[in-house]
């Protein structure tokens, strides 16, 4: 009965290996692949170059053009099969000059900054203060009139960033509400949790027949001295923008890929954004996610043979003002949508990735599974029912392709995000190495497994 008993319970260890997606090969592989990054600088190293040789990449500007170059000369010094670029074609937003100041018998300046899609302009009046979006959006037209609305919504600190979700509409919308209710300008409190006197930009966007206004943001602190000052009575502010819309540009999606061994038509995608705001050097947002996602591909590129799949690394053009790349890339690859496997973006800086999850949402999905239990040495947990795709990856999504979630600790992200601040030196070389950890384990068990993941989510 022992020996019965015994050859049953090998017998059932071998099924269960036998259908799970994952070899044990590809795990010892993934493995190797943990270690030899956890001891690489290469991510950091890509940081430095982007960040230095270039500096702030905004969308349509010179330096843009010479990322795209920077881009494609790194990706092919790194050992890709593949390295080609996408066009992508947008309207060019210029920022120019901004100035703000109190006027009268408090005069002083403030700290501001142009909301990408701003126009320019010059205009000088009474502030209305509003708490919240929702205030400004039930605020009757004529409190606003031939006045400058300030938006002093205090964004909160949080780990996965769903402060700066919950203040989204400030910035995105706000403008536009503002205007259409006869405002002559905005000015809102940053979405940020920095308490330095920086200034966070961002794009804006004004509903169509409404009038743009010139659309500011100021300081936290400079935020917050409005509203002292506004406790003693009425607060005129004068606003000069010198800003706007310059006709169009085409950058590019740099794209570099190691074509599969078996089955070089399905692609896994690792993904960041090359562009950047203009105040800072864009080192959190997105230099780390260019040099995490190609240090992870350069360390696959150097395994003995290649995935099974074809692993594509993509930096993005024109992010910050719409996805404008990602959504571009979708509509040209629509055709092989189905073919792409899945994706994830590393764009919530270089935070420690703290969590892990597929668009299967299914704690039993095999693979999935599997992939948690390689990327849990690295002190990464499997939350089946959390995360989302990163924002370039959205349109992809839409579009069809499952998505994978890294999960960073962006606790300390809004201090940097979109101001002058964003630069390499809040960027750390050991948390650079264990995101290139994990997404190289991640890319190569998804390019590597026999099963995908196009497994439907359960039922709510």
């Amino acid at each position: 009965m022992r020996v019965a008993a015994l050859l049953f319970a090998l017998a059932s260890t071998f099924a269960v290996q036998a259908s799970d997606p994952l070899s044990p090969g590809a795990l010892d592989t993934a493995a190797d692949l943990r270690e030899r990054a956890l001891a690489d600088d290469t991510g950091y190293r890509i940081i430095e170059s982007l960040t230095t040789t270039i500096g702030p990449r905004l969308p349509g500007s010179e330096a843009d053009a010479r990322a795209v170059a920077w881009a494609q000369a790194k990706f092919e010094s790194l050992g890709f099969d593949r390295v080609w670029t996408e066009p992508v074609t947008f309207p060019k937003w210029e920022r120019r000059s901004e100035r703000a100041a109190v006027v009268g018998a408090h005069a002083q300046p403030l700290v501001v900054t142009a909301l990408g899609g701003s126009p320019g302009g010059t205009v000088e009046g009474e502030i209305v203060r509003f708490a919240t979006f929702a205030e400004l959006e039930a605020a009757p037209a004529g409190m606003v009139a031939g006045k400058i609305v300030f938006v002093d919504f205090a964004m909160e600190r949080t780990r996965d960033g769903s402060g700066y979700d919950a203040a989204g509409p400030v910035r995105g919308r706000g403008p536009s509400v503002a205007a259409s209710k006869g405002a002559v300008g905005f000015l809102m409190r940053s979405l940020s949790t920095s308490r330095n006197r920086v200034a966070n930009t961002g794009i804006t966007r004004f509903a169509e027949g409404v009038t743009p206004i010139p659309a500011a943001a100021t300081s936290l602190p400079d935020a917050e001295q409005l509203v002292r000052l506004l406790a003693r009575g009425p607060v005129r502010v004068r606003l000069e923008l010198d800003c706007g819309w310059n006709g169009e540009y085409t950058s590019h999606n740099v794209i570099g890929e190691l074509t599969g061994r078996e089955a070089p038509d399905e692609i896994v995608v690792i993904a960041s954004h090359l562009d950047s705001w203009d105040h800072g050097t864009g080192a959190v947002d997105d230099a780390s996610g260019v040099g995490i996602t190609m240090a992870a591909g350069r360390l696959i590129a150097q395994l003995p043979q290649r995935p099974r799949r074809s692993l594509r690394v993509i930096a993005f053009a024109n992010e910050e003002q719409g996805l404008l790349g990602a959504r571009q890339y979708a509509q040209r690859h629509a055709g092989t949508m189905a073919q792409h496997v899945i994706g994830a973006e590393s764009d919530f800086g270089s935070g420690r990735i703290y969590a892990f999850n597929t668009s299967a949402r299914d704690g039993t999905h095999a693979l999935s599974r599997q992939i948690a239990g390689a990327l849990a040495p690295l002190g990464i947990e499997f939350q089946p029912e959390q995360g989302g795709p990163g924002p370039d990856i959205i349109p992809l999504a839409q579009a069809g392709m499952p998505w994978a979630w890294l999960g960073q600790d962006g606790s300390a992200y809004f201090d940097l995000h979109h101001n002058a601040d964003d630069t390499l030196d809040k960027v750390d070389a050991d948390d650079v190495k264990h995101n290139v950890a994990a997404y190289a384990v991640f890319a190569w068990l998804a390019a590597e497994a026999a099963a995908d993941f196009r497994t439907p989510a359960p039922a709510e």
